[in-house]
């Protein structure tokens, strides 16, 4: 019963700390061109609470020390890929494929508590090749600058 009550302490003065409680989602300035319709749902649904700036936060997203493991997965996302901000260079944009193919994305976590991100192997197939199409590779800013 000690133990409980130090669990119980704890938790209510962890909320105290302020890191994942401030759930920003900065403006969306430009989406991938999607190569289809359907690579452009998987995506949604499977990818953009991570990675875009259209995150939605789920209630637990206000408790800590989940909030904590909530922020810290959509800031390293979004820097690793942000899937809202296509204007500028995403330098994993064409890891994506690889990483679905290998299961090391949606991670296993986030999946127990989002069972739509789930990808049948029908899905992962069809993420990887929408992926190819759409995301990879990309070029670097100088050359987007001599494009238009």
């Amino acid at each position: 019963m000690k133990y409980i009550w130090w669990v119980l302490i704890l938790t209510v003065v962890a909320q105290i700390v302020p890191f994942g409680h401030t759930h920003a989602n900065p403006p969306v300035t430009k989406e991938p061109p999607w190569d289809s319709p359907n690579t452009a749902n998987l995506f949604h649904r499977a990818c953009y609470d991570c990675h875009s700036n259209e995150t939605e936060w789920p209630w637990y997203s206000n408790v800590a020390p989940v909030s904590w493991l909530v922020q810290h997965d959509v800031d390293s996302g979004r820097r690793h890929l942000n899937l809202s901000e296509w204007d500028k260079q995403q330098k994993h944009a064409d890891h994506v494929a690889q990483e679905v193919k290998q299961g090391d994305m949606p991670l296993w976590y986030y999946l127990q508590m989002h069972p739509l991100a789930r990808l049948s192997e029908a899905d992962k197939e069809a993420v990887e090749e929408g992926a190819k199409k759409s995301l990879g590779p990309q070029s670097g800013p100088e050359e987007h600058e001599h494009d238009r």
